[in-house]
């Protein structure tokens, strides 16, 4: 494969949350409704080439997990569901992702599409570990990060957020 196409697809709604550690961004290859494998596999490729070597999805479905083993990304799967439920799911990916952060790992965390969910669960995460001290905070910024606002599925997630030290 030459040119342009060689290094593959930057995946729609790429957003550093940490430059050079952890990123946001729609599901490789399209939102459900979208979702083509000729466009995932170019996503999955242009995320090797910049480095990424773990995926977390937080999709209600394992949907890709499969492909990103065969593109050499290990991949994590938090079924993020509404209601209180979500509190276990919140802290174990929470956990996944301070570990993989100390482990030197470059992440991708998605959802079908940066939605306001994936928005919550980011805010979630700052708080979370400390680095952003209050929720209004971390939706803040969040908000000026994704330059649009955090909207009821995101705030829903930050009123589920586990209570355990990071």
């Amino acid at each position: 494969m030459r040119g342009r196409w060689a290094a593959g697809i930057e995946p729609r709604g790429f957003t550093w949350v940490f430059r050079g550690r952890l990123a946001v961004a729609e599901r490789p290859g399209g939102s459900t409704s979208v979702h083509r494998r000729v466009r995932r596999d170019e996503e999955l490729l242009w995320l090797k080439n910049q480095g990424f070597n773990r995926i977390i999805s937080i999709l209600p479905a394992n949907a890709n997990v499969t492909a990103y083993a065969e593109h050499g990304l290990v991949a994590a799967h938090y079924p993020l569901r509404a209601g209180p439920l979500q509190r276990d799911v919140l802290a174990a990916c929470f956990r996944d992702l301070t570990d993989s952060a100390a482990a030197g790992q470059v992440v991708l965390l998605h959802g079908d599409e940066v939605s306001d969910r994936v928005m919550g669960v980011v805010a979630g995460y700052l708080v979370w570990t400390q680095r952003v001290p209050s929720v209004p905070g971390a939706v803040a910024l969040v908000e000026r990060l994704f330059r649009r606002s955090v909207g009821p599925d995101g705030r829903e997630v930050l009123v589920h957020l586990p209570v355990e030290d990071a």
